[in-house]
């Protein structure tokens, strides 16, 4: 994935019937990478379930990789998005321990509803060079910035959000997602004091 740059009003602007196709585009493959699994769906099942040529689809998107990074960048910048401009305690204006709670919080519930793309774009080494990373990694270390060793704790801070520590706790421990947001707040908390 690339930076993110949500204040970027130069950029260059999409055609309407671009826009229209990749909207159509990109619903298609979440419907069919949430109910077949990634794995299971072909270009041509996304052209023809968007209703678009394969020419229209593949300028835009080369390969279904592509179009689980635009999927899943998509939600990111919405969550990015409230991280910068939204209500407390996710946006600005609550105490950092209330906002590392927010945000595991959000990012649990991006991680259920997403998982299947995150795995299939933020693995291993890769999550690190994701702008999402760069992003997510700046807003937790303003939070920590306070501690002893904020560029030190800021990683294992995001630790429990790779998609693969995500999934295990979900699928093989059987873990809730409300019982993971419970114990990240938590974790919040114990590092950065009560709220």
């Amino acid at each position: 994935m690339t930076a993110v740059n949500l204040l970027d009003d130069d950029a260059p602007r999409e055609r309407a019937d671009a826009s229209r196709n990749r909207a159509k585009v990109l619903a298609a493959a979440e419907e069919l990478f949430a109910t077949r699994g990634a794995k299971n769906v072909t270009m041509d099942d996304i052209a023809k379930t968007a209703g678009v040529g394969r020419g229209t689809l593949y300028r835009r998107y080369p390969d279904r990789a592509s179009i689980a990074v635009a999927l899943l960048d998509s939600h990111e910048r919405a969550l990015q998005e409230e991280l910068l401009r939204g209500a407390p305690p996710l946006g600005p204006g609550a105490r950092p321990a209330d906002r590392l709670g927010a945000f595991y919080a959000a990012m649990v519930d991006l991680l259920d509803r997403h998982i299947h793309l995150a795995l299939g774009v933020e693995v291993g080494h890769t999550r690190f060079a994701t702008g999402a990373y760069g992003f997510w990694r700046a807003h937790v270390r303003a939070l920590v910035a306070h501690t002893e060793d904020p560029d030190a704790l800021v990683d294992v801070l995001l630790a429990p959000l790779a998609p693969e520590v995500f999934r295990y706790q979900r699928e093989d421990l059987g873990l809730s997602a409300d019982r993971i947001t419970a114990t990240l707040r938590a974790l919040a908390r114990q590092v950065l004091g009560p709220s």
